[in-house]
C-alpha cells in the first residue's frame, strides 16, 4: 500500500470503528428505552385495572432485571397489604354488627322491663334486678371493647413487677368458687407449694385468668370439669386451663383470638360471650412478652396454655 495513503486508511479504520461503536451505543440506548417504556406501560395497566399482575420483562439488561425484581417485589408487597386491608375491613364490619347486636339485645330487654314498671306503677324487685342484670352486661362488652381498643392503639400502660404467677392463680380460681359448687364441676388444681415468679402487670394478668378461667365455665360446663396446672422450665411459666367440653373445631382454632369471633355456626347463642375476652387475654400477654395457644380435642380435652417469661433468679 502506498505510505501515502496509509494516514488516509488509518483514519478512515478509525471512523468507521467509531461509527459502529456509536450504532451499538445507539442501538442500546433504544432498545433500553424501549423496555422502560414497556415497563412503564405495564405498571399503568396494573394501576389501572387493580390486578394482581408481575411485571415479566425478557432482556439481558442485568440493571433493567434488577429493576424489574425490585418492582416486583413492591407491587407483592401492595397485593399483601390491600389483602391485609380487605381482612381488617371485613373485621371491622362484623365487629361492628356483632357489638351492636350484642348491645341492642339486652338494651331492648332493659326498656320493655322498664316498661312494665311504668305501666304497672309498681317496681317489682324481680324484675329490677334481671333489669340491672341486663344493664351490667352492657357495660362490661362496652368496657372490654374500649379496654381492646386501648391494648390495640398501644394506650395501655403496663407496669411490670415480680409477681407470685401461682398465688394469682389461686386467687382466680377462688373468684369461680361459688359458680363452679353450683354447678358439680370437678375442679382440678395443680400449683407448685412454692412461689413463682414472672415479670407482668397484675391487674394485666388477673384478667388474662380471669377471661380463661371464666371461657372455660361458659364453654366447658358440659364436660363437668376444670383444671388449672401450673409448671415452668429454666425459660418459661405455662399456666393451662382445661376443660372437657364441647371444644373448639380445627377450622376455628387459628380465628378463636380473633375480635368478637363467636363461633356463630358451632355454638348456640344463648352460651355466648362477646368474643372480646380472648382477644384481649391474647393482646395483654403478648404485651408482657408472653402468649396465649390453644390446643382442642372436641368434646375431649380443650386447653389454652398461658406463657410467660420465668423469673426465678431470685426464687428461693
Amino acid at each position: 500500500m502506498n505510505s501515502a495513503l496509509l494516514p488516509f486508511f488509518l483514519c478512515l479504520c478509525i471512523l468507521v470503528l467509531l461509527l459502529v461503536v456509536f450504532w451499538q451505543q445507539f442501538a442500546f440506548r433504544a432498545g433500553t428505552q424501549a423496555k422502560l417504556k414497556q415497563i412503564h406501560e405495564k405498571l399503568k395497566e396494573i394501576a389501572d385495572t387493580d390486578s394482581g399482575e408481575r411485571l415479566m420483562v425478557f432482556t439481558d439488561n442485568r440493571e433493567l432485571m434488577e429493576l424489574a425484581a425490585q418492582i416486583n417485589r413492591l407491587l407483592e408487597e401492595r397485593s399483601r397489604v390491600k389483602a391485609d386491608y380487605r381482612r381488617f375491613e371485613m373485621a371491622s364490619k362484623k365487629m361492628l354488627s356483632n357489638i351492636s347486636h350484642d348491645i341492642k339485645t339486652p338494651m331492648t330487654v332493659v326498656l320493655g322491663y322498664l316498661e312494665i314498671m311504668r305501666l304497672h306503677g309498681e317496681t317489682d324487685p324481680g324484675m329490677l334486678a334481671r333489669t340491672e342484670q341486663k344493664a351490667q352486661s352492657v357495660m362490661e362488652l362496652i368496657n372490654q371493647f374500649f379496654t381492646l381498643a386501648k391494648i390495640e392503639a398501644g394506650d395501655m400502660d403496663l407496669k411490670l413487677f415480680r409477681i407470685d404467677l401461682s398465688e394469682l392463680c389461686r386467687e382466680s380460681v377462688l373468684d369461680f368458687y361459688e359458680i363452679l359448687s353450683k354447678s358439680d364441676v370437678q375442679v382440678e388444681i395443680d400449683l407448685p407449694k412454692q412461689a413463682v415468679f414472672v415479670q407482668g402487670d397484675r391487674e394485666a394478668l388477673q384478667r388474662i385468668l380471669f377471661n380463661l378461667v371464666s371461657n372455660a365455665v361458659r364453654y366447658g360446663s358440659a364436660g363437668k370439669y376444670l383444671g388449672v396446672v401450673l409448671h415452668f422450665d429454666e425459660t418459661y411459666v405455662y399456666v393451662e386451663v382445661v376443660d372437657h367440653g364441647q371444644g373448639i373445631e380445627k377450622s376455628f382454632a387459628d380465628r378463636i383470638f380473633d375480635r368478637l369471633f363467636t363461633m356463630e355456626d358451632s355454638r348456640s347463642r344463648s352460651i355466648q360471650g362477646n368474643g372480646l375476652g380472648l382477644t384481649i387475654a391474647k393482646n395483654l400477654a403478648l404485651q408482657m412478652g408472653g402468649d396465649i395457644t390453644l390446643d382442642s380435642i372436641p368434646h375431649v380435652r380443650t386447653t389454652f396454655t398461658l406463657r410467660l417469661k420465668y423469673d426465678g433468679e431470685r426464687n428461693l
